[in-house]
């Protein structure tokens, strides 16, 4: 079972260093299921090849496999397809052996981990329900040339006909790490027997990895429940998540527009881009969800600390599997970490941050409570920055699914103006010392303005100590 990927046209140490593996030397990986091998077979100016050959152990399968009731033994379990096709053996082996380049993380080429590179994998033996078509409706919308070349049963034979299997070539202009969470999530799809056990951990894998690109690709029911093993109940929650991210995105610019680059990216993008302008090292985000911006925000080597809060500690276990922080002892798990609370309440784990950012937040929670926030946020805990975006109101009548009169998100309890939240806005700011300035974010329409709108506040220096001291 082997999968090579190549990159071309760049520096041809960048790929070991995104994949943290050295080019100079074979590697070999212990799996439950066989041993995984790493080698480079080309390295050269132009472009440089990693290869990722499995080597399944097909008795050890047979041992390892609980017995169904009533079943008698087969040459089946032992001579099988199982050691040479892609499959959910080599998306398992992708979070193992590339597992920091799958989640985003170099600390060499840390500045190169989001760019689009120019990238081809090949896969040598895939088998797929559906044919040829099937694999070209699950890679095209993604924006992948592929290549599919029927394997004949017997070169010699070709009477014989087709073996049903095929050998895939996919070129696209991508970043590594989008690369590897297309092959992580699709491989499974192809895949009927899948070696492991499907549960709620399975979901959150396929909801991690997949979400981003998941929303708009024209198969999404089929991939999530082809990768859930077509078990109801978990179909059911993934396909609830991705709608409600979809309706959040969803706006009047075309699908191939929004593909590109959807409104959680913008938001996440000028969230980012206003900290690094402020200088800010140490964030705060407050209502951090499962982590999302705290994941954009880690790519930005300028910002030494991190702390996401949230109430939910249900929330808080996504986040901490977003992150990979389980067992972290490296730099990434002392420069991020995760706090339980409510953003209502002061709090002097919140005090002394450069900033802090409350993305989609303040829509969640009631108006009579607003002030609650305002207190513990801008008079007791004082960011020297603060970064507030909430949806604008009067954006919704451009989206095509949202009813008139009906708001985002089930759980929102008001959505403003541009008016109401400027004057929000300003109160703010004049109540507890701050200055104040709004920015669009998303496609803007000339009549009702941007989807999100975003206020940047910035502490006055001679006034920031009064609040803090009235609290106490």
């Amino acid at each position: 079972m082997l999968l090579t990927i190549t990159l071309i046209d760049s520096a041809p140490s960048d790929l070991g260093f995104l994949l943290h593996k050295h080019p100079d030397r074979l590697q070999t990986f212990s799996l439950s299921f066989g041993k995984a091998h790493i080698f480079y077979p080309l390295l050269s100016e132009e472009q440089s090849q990693v290869a990722l050959l499995l080597d399944l152990d097909p008795i050890g399968l047979v041992r390892g496999r609980k017995k169904v009731k009533g079943e008698s033994p087969t040459l089946g379990h032992y001579v099988n397809d199982r050691p040479y096709v892609a499959s959910s053996f080599m998306s398992s082996a992708i979070a193992k052996v590339f597992g920091s380049a799958l989640n985003g993380r170099s600390k060499e080429r840390a500045g190169r981990v989001q760019e689009k590179l120019r990238l081809e994998a090949m896969l040598s033996v895939v088998s797929s329900r559906g044919g040829e078509v099937f694999l070209r409706k699950l890679f095209e919308p993604l924006g992948y040339e592929i290549d599919v070349k029927d394997a004949m049963l017997d070169d010699q034979f070709p009477e014989w006909g087709k073996s049903g299997y095929y050998r895939v070539t996919l070129k696209n202009h991508c970043s590594l790490q989008t690369l590897l969470s297309h092959l992580y999530v699709l491989l499974p799809v192809l895949d009927r027997d899948k070696h492991y056990w499907i549960g709620e951990d399975e979901k959150e894998k396929l909801l991690k990895h997949g979400a981003s690109w998941l929303i708009d690709h024209p198969e999404q029911q089929v991939i999530t429940a082809r990768y859930l093993g077509n078990r109801t109940k978990l179909v059911k929650a993934a396909l609830a998540r991705l709608a409600d991210e979809e309706q959040e995105d969803t706006s009047h610019t075309s699908h191939l527009e929004r593909k590109e680059k959807s409104l959680n990216q913008q938001r996440y993008e000028s969230v980012t881009k206003v900290l690094v302008e402020k200088r800010a090292e140490r964030v705060l985000d407050l209502g951090c969800g499962e982590g999302k911006l705290l994941q954009y925000m880690l790519r930005e080597p300028t910002i030494t600390e991190l702390v996401g809060m949230d109430v939910s500690p249900i929330v808080l276990e996504r986040a901490k599997s977003r992150l990979c922080l389980d067992g972290q002892v490296d730099g990434k798990g002392q420069r991020i970490r995760l706090v339980q609370g409510s953003l209502l309440y002061a709090d002097k784990r919140l005090v002394g941050f450069d900033a802090a950012t409350v993305v989609e937040v303040i829509e969640h929670l009631d108006e009579a409570r607003l002030q609650a926030f305002e207190r513990a946020c801008f008079a007791f805990a004082q960011p020297k920055t603060v970064i507030v975006t909430t949806p604008n109101a009067e954006y919704n009548k451009l989206f095509a699914n949202l009813p008139h009169g009906k708001f985002r998100h089930g759980d929102h309890r008001f959505e403003w103006t541009r008016a109401q939240f400027s004057k929000w806005s300003q109160q703010v700011a004049d109540t507890f010392g701050y200055e104040v300035l709004s920015h669009p974010i998303g496609p803007v329409d000339e009549e009702v303005g941007s989807p999100t709108q975003m206020a940047v506040f910035t502490k006055k220096i001679a006034k920031r100590e009064k609040w803090r001291g009235s609290e106490q």
